[in-house]
């Protein structure tokens, strides 16, 4: 079958080949409990994260850089997959959390077609997604975890492989933002959308461009406005890369969030700008 599940549509019969994404199969470089999500999704016990290897996007700045690239990693077969959900459900996780899934959607399907957790699904991306493919994942997903990168096409040139990284994720957040919001009452999210942005250096402009289309979304829709930025994976030739965000820079655009009136908002203090928080690979 030619691969078609991201805007690249490569073709690639991934049975046989890599396709755009730089993977065939399952590749998996970890599966855990995560516990540094957003409060809602990691909860008590933490998030049962899925790490899946390759990318169409290929940030320069990518903080799982090793992953994207798929230089680490371990090939599975979808019944190994399966088990994976199996094992974190048994492990207590509060959710299975498919980290970097587009190119998988298939794939991720017939794992759940052999065993469907009694946990909420979330769908963690870079949004650089198809309609139709959300539409698929969408008969399984019960959290969206969406990233709005960029909404400056210079930007996505500059740091991406895809120029046209918003005329896909536009839609595709707002797709995705039509999820009702069910949080219970001690606080975890059962379903819904929260939709990521990373603060980048310089950029700030852009991230405030990003927060006012947030702010157009339905009301039920959270915002997780991170400032973690760490100087990581290929930004050699990028000098304005080589910082992490100052707090001018970080002020400005939470100064964007209040005047938008956003109120179901998670921030990140200085703190979270570390490789500690990167995780260590297992595969």
């Amino acid at each position: 079958m030619k691969c078609a599940q991201c805007p690249v549509e490569c073709g690639a019969d991934r049975q046989k080949n890599i396709g755009a994404c730089g993977v065939g199969g399952v590749k998996i470089a970890k599966y855990y409990l995560h516990p540094f999500e957003e409060p809602p999704i990691s909860f008590e016990k933490g998030s049962g994260c899925v790490f899946f290897c390759g990318c169409s996007l290929k940030c320069v700045f990518c903080q799982n850089f090793e992953v994207s690239r798929a230089r680490t990693g371990k090939e599975f077969s979808v019944e190994e997959l399966s088990g994976m959900f199996r094992e974190l459900e048994a492990m207590g996780a509060e959710n299975i959390n498919l980290v970097n899934p587009t190119h998988y959607v298939n794939h991720i399907a017939e794992a759940l077609k052999i065993y469907r957790p009694r946990i909420p699904i979330v769908y963690n991306t870079h949004s650089y997604e198809k309609i139709e493919t959300l539409e698929k994942a969408s008969e399984f997903v019960d959290i969206w975890l969406p990233d709005l990168k960029f909404l400056d096409p210079k930007l996505a040139k500059r740091y991406t492989a895809r120029e046209d990284y918003a005329k896909y994720a536009l839609p595709a957040v707002r797709f995705m933002a039509e999820k009702p919001l069910n949080m219970r009452d001690d606080g975890k999210m059962l379903t819904g959308c929260v939709v990521r942005h990373l603060i980048l250096p310089l950029a700030v402009y852009d991230s405030i461009n990003v927060v006012k289309e947030v702010a157009a979304l339905p009301s039920g829709t959270y915002f997780s406005l991170m400032s973690q930025y760490t100087p990581f994976g290929e930004i050699g030739s990028f000098k304005e890369l080589q910082r992490k965000i100052t707090r001018r820079e970080y002020e400005r655009v939470l100064s964007a969030v209040r005047d938008a009136g956003l109120e179901n908002v998670f921030l990140q203090d200085e703190l979270s700008a570390s490789e500690k928080f990167i995780p260590k690979w297992d595969f």
